[in-house]
């Protein structure tokens, strides 16, 4: 890549990782970008929902809204399944306005939604689906990876992640018109000196795509570790006092995350502060409910998502992580508990 002088603007190693990753995936086309947020951004005007009403969850990073309100989309908030988190179909189609252009669900924790249901609804109404899949990379749903359902799938590759490029992000899409879109929005909306319409300054860098070369192949070894520490909390924790959302039947899961839904979150704080004082951290992935932050010009009713946001903590979790640490961190949630 040194050797090569040239460390951006869709250089070698961005063109060869996106070329494997749709090999990876098996998906149609792949472009890379440099984060998740814009991913979904470009994807909203690839998708041409941007500045429309978008129906999408209240239960999901900050960074799913934060791509429609900057695309100046009609942020509408449907409610999310009780078992698990994803966004309810039901909820949805009661949401659904004659202004309605699309919808961004979010596969949870790399727990796939109800892609059929969701389908259907977007059949019935004329909708278009961009799924945030940030969390799903190495998932699959009867033998499918997550990112080829829907029109579109944004994912990110955040260090955080199961696979990741330390920053980046990418869009999975259909035709060949909706990739050269994807390139253009992403270079600042020209070709050389031909300037064709406002984009973004986009592009991942070669470097990070070089570590995303390095880490691909590794993809399966990390979610193997991940598996067993996740396996391991299954062990140690007692599964009357927490409980965990319910992976869909058919789903190979990717062991993103490992989150607990406690009772209540006088219990989930009591937990988090003794860990804290132990130096463990875990994180309240995630809280608050979108639908509420104070920033929103109104406030949408979203009662199960209002219910289960404050009492949701995802526990340590990387395929490093040892038993003797899993026993500790599981113990002292026993002894709150």
């Amino acid at each position: 890549m040194l050797a090569s002088r040239h460390l951006t603007n869709a250089g070698v190693c961005v063109l060869q990782l996106e070329s494997k990753l749709e090999a990876y995936l098996r998906v149609p086309y792949f472009g890379l970008c440099a984060n998740g947020t814009l991913a979904l951004q470009i994807g909203l005007h690839v998708a041409g929902l941007a500045g429309k009403e978008v129906v999408t969850t209240p239960f999901s990073y900050v960074a799913t809204l934060s791509a429609l309100l900057w695309e100046r989309c009609s942020v509408v908030f449907a409610d999310i399944d009780e078992e698990t988190l994803c966004l309810d179909p039901a909820s949805v189609s009661g949401r659904i306005t004659p202004r309605t252009a699309g919808l961004v669900p979010v596969h949870i924790y790399g727990n796939i939604c109800d892609v059929e249901a969701l389908s259907a609804v977007a059949g019935q109404n004329g909708l278009r689906i961009l799924y945030d899949a940030a969390q799903s990379f190495g998932s699959l749903f009867a033998g499918r990876s997550l990112l080829d359902f829907g029109d579109y799938a944004a994912c990110s590759f955040h260090a955080t992640k199961v696979f990741h490029t330390v920053e980046g992000g990418g869009l999975v899409m259909r035709v060949r018109k909706d990739r050269d879109a994807f390139s253009l929005l992403r270079a600042c909306g020209h070709y050389g000196d031909t300037h064709v319409r406002p984009g973004l300054n986009a592009k991942l860098s070669e470097p990070h795509a070089a570590m995303g070369l390095c880490l691909l192949e590794r993809a399966a070894d990390n979610i193997a570790g991940r598996e067993k520490v996740s396996r391991m909390y299954d062990d140690l924790l007692p599964p009357e006092r927490l409980r965990r959302p319910a992976l869909r039947p058919g789903l190979t899961y990717n062991y993103a995350y490992y989150p607990v839904i406690f009772d209540s979150e006088t219990l989930l704080l009591r937990v988090q502060e003794r860990l804290n004082r132990e130096n463990i951290f875990p994180r309240r992935y995630f809280y608050p409910a979108l639908n509420t932050l104070p920033y929103l010009d109104k406030r949408q009713s979203c009662p199960v998502a209002e219910s289960l946001a404050p009492r949701v903590l995802c526990l340590p979790l990387y395929a490093e992580l040892e038993e003797k640490t899993a026993a500790r961190i599981a113990r002292i949630i026993r002894q709150e508990l």
